[in-house]
């Protein structure tokens, strides 16, 4: 039986896994001893809810335990901050308060959920993560890199994704996605500038952070998009294995 035959079986840890210590200025990943940690980015509207519904299918058909959050929300708590953020109502929050409440909505996410399923073996797919801070309040509020970052270390104490999905489409495309989806949330609204910032921001994090990154055509026929994801998915999963 060949390695692409039971790459769809649980594994163990390898000893040729490899680890990247030096992400997010020295923060260290350790989740590859467990489960794996899958975030999808992207701008509203790239088909990040479509892709990630088709990667929970593909790893239970490989027999593994998945999770799937969201960010902002995933927890009670977490879904409470979510409603302050994207009301409408709360036009005048400042981007510092902005980006705290997300690392707070972050913070009992990642307690709560995240960390306990990953350690408990089960791989983790989240739709959206600390890379949308940076994206969004880093480089779209034009607070920084740095300074979000900073923010977000207590938060996500230490848990980062293995794999980072990045589905890129214009803004301009995306905005003609989502302007028919009925009432647009405070972040959803905001000038097209401000979206192209964010577009540009994730660029930024797609290079700086190239080892993680996937940056996959969003402006595919989703089957497409989709087999592409898989066929990285089956590689993370022999490198796993130990097969290459």
């Amino acid at each position: 039986m060949s390695i692409w035959e039971t790459i769809c079986d649980p594994f163990e840890k390898s000893d040729s896994v490899q680890h990247d210590q030096v992400w997010y200025n020295g923060i260290v990943n350790e989740t590859m001893v467990k489960g794996i940690f899958i975030s999808f980015e992207g701008l509203d509207g790239s088909g990040k809810s479509t892709q990630i519904s088709r990667v929970r299918s593909f790893l239970e058909s490989c027999g593994r335990r998945v999770v799937m959050v969201r960010e902002p929300g995933g927890t009670v708590i977490s879904e409470k901050i979510r409603e302050i953020i994207l009301d409408v109502g709360n036009r005048g929050m400042a981007p510092a308060a902005e980006a705290l409440l997300y690392a707070a909505s972050r913070a009992q996410l990642t307690a709560e959920v995240i960390r306990p399923s990953l350690d408990a073996g089960m791989d983790v797919v989240c739709d959206r993560y600390v890379d949308s801070s940076l994206a969004y309040q880093g480089w779209g509020r034009q607070l920084g890199f740095e300074q979000v970052l900073e923010i977000n270390r207590l938060s996500v104490n230490g848990t980062f994704p293995d794999i980072t999905f990045l589905l890129d489409i214009p803004p301009e495309e995306a905005m003609r996605r989502t302007s028919g989806k009925g009432r647009a949330d405070r972040i959803e609204e905001e000038a097209p500038e401000f979206h192209r910032r964010v577009y540009e921001g994730f660029n930024r994090l797609a290079a700086l952070y190239a080892g993680r990154y996937r940056v996959i055509d969003g402006t595919g026929l989703p089957g497409e998009v989709s087999r592409q994801i898989q066929q990285i998915l089956k590689k993370e999963l022999i490198k796993r294995r130990g097969g290459v």
